[in-house]
This record gives C-alpha cells, sequence and structure tokens, in this order.
C-alpha cells in the first residue's frame, strides 16, 4: 500500500532518517514513536510530498511520489495533521468542499449521512454553523475525518490526532479509524492508541526499528 525505499530526511543538513526502508500492508494499522524532532511527522509529510527526500523514493499503490504524481496521490489518501487546514470559512463549506470539485459532484453526500458520520464522530449539528476559524484543533481533525470518511477513503496518515481529545472523543475516533478495511500510518505518544495499533516502529539514531508486539 505505501512503500517508503532507502528514505533519507534532512533538515537544515542535519539528519533525521538515514536510509530508511518500510512497507504499510492494506489493513495495517501502523504507530511510530520517537523523540521530538527525530523525524516522525517529517515521515508522513514525505508520503504527501510536504516534506523533501534528501535520498530514496516513496510508492502509493502502483504510483511512485513524484511532482506528477502527487496531486493524484494525495486524491488517495487522508492525511490528518495536528492543525488540518479546512479551506473555507463556514465549517459546513469545509466539510462538503470536496464535494464541489468536478471529480467528487456526483457523490455529493445526503445530509442524513452528514449527520451520521459527524454523530460518529462526537460532533454537533449546531457546529456546521460556526467559523471554521472558531473550533478548537480537535474539531478541526474530527471534521477532516469526517469529509475523508465522505469521500470513502480507507487510507489515513494521521499525526498526533488525538492529543487535544476529551476520551469520548477519542474512542469515536479510534473506533472509526481502526477497522479492518482502514489502513492506516500514524505517529502517537498516546498509549491506548498505541496498544491498539497493529505494528508499533520505534525511531532510534535515524533507524527505524520494529517492536514485537
Amino acid at each position: 500500500m505505501i512503500k517508503f525505499k532507502d528514505i533519507t530526511l534532512k533538515v537544515h543538513q542535519q539528519t533525521l532518517l538515514d536510509q530508511v526502508c518500510l512497507q504499510v500492508k492494506p489493513g495495517d494499522k501502523l504507530v511510530i514513536r520517537g523523540p521530538s524532532g527525530s523525524g516522525k511527522s517529517s515521515l508522513l509529510k514525505c508520503v504527501v510530498g510536504a516534506f523533501p527526500l534528501a535520498e530514496g523514493s516513496v510508492r502509493v499503490g502502483d504510483l511512485t511520489l513524484t511532482p506528477q504524481t502527487v496531486a493524484k496521490i494525495r486524491s488517495r489518501l487522508a492525511f490528518i495533521g495536528q492543525e488540518p487546514v479546512l479551506g473555507a470559512d463556514r465549517v459546513r463549506e469545509a466539510l462538503l468542499l470536496p464535494f464541489t470539485f468536478k471529480a467528487h459532484q456526483r457523490s455529493l453526500p445526503a445530509e442524513e449521512l452528514v449527520f451520521q458520520t459527524m454523530e460518529q464522530l462526537h460532533l454537533e449539528p449546531s457546529i456546521l454553523e460556526k467559523q471554521a476559524k472558531r473550533i478548537s484543533g480537535g474539531e478541526k481533525q474530527r471534521i477532516a475525518i469526517a469529509r475523508a470518511l465522505l469521500l470513502n477513503k480507507t487510507v489515513f496518515i494521521a499525526d498526533e490526532i488525538t492529543s487535544a481529545l476529551d476520551p469520548e472523543s477519542k474512542q469515536a475516533v479510534m473506533t472509526a479509524l481502526f477497522r479492518p478495511e482502514i489502513t492506516l500510518l500514524s505517529v502517537s505518544h498516546d498509549p491506548e492508541w498505541i496498544e491498539a495499533g497493529t505494528r508499533i516502529i520505534d525511531i532510534e539514531e535515524h533507524r527505524l526499528v520494529e517492536v514485537d508486539i
């Protein structure tokens, strides 16, 4: 599903990851751990072309990441960062933004499905009328997840998305993303999230080390 081959990542000539390889298989719930500044978030970002590779290659399905393929790769994934950019003034507009584009115009979800998806993620319907800049970071993350679910995305890249959530909201997000049909590549320090993972990867001395579980 996602393949990192001989990846080297650098920031200001400082090496974060050095010649690392990793394969994420369909249905994996893979969690990456490591100290601050070790390259966890950078590794996730390089999948969608948001962090440059010093060396190596990234492959998503049948596509190798290049300037020519990056848009297509991004369309296949749902990247949920710590502070998602929703891309619209109102939450309703942000949630339904992808469905204004030609590729998804025919897939506009029914209002009932929108409310069901929001309820699944512990989001009140009233949030739809709020300004996107007025909602919390945790709410933005859940709106971004809801948008991806409405698009029927099954591959999620998630960067510390439970850090701003209360226990009930966190459980709702985990229930949505730890389903068998979802492939999940994530960074987290949350013990419950890590325990739910099927594979754990530690970053140690610029390398990726898989933990036996």
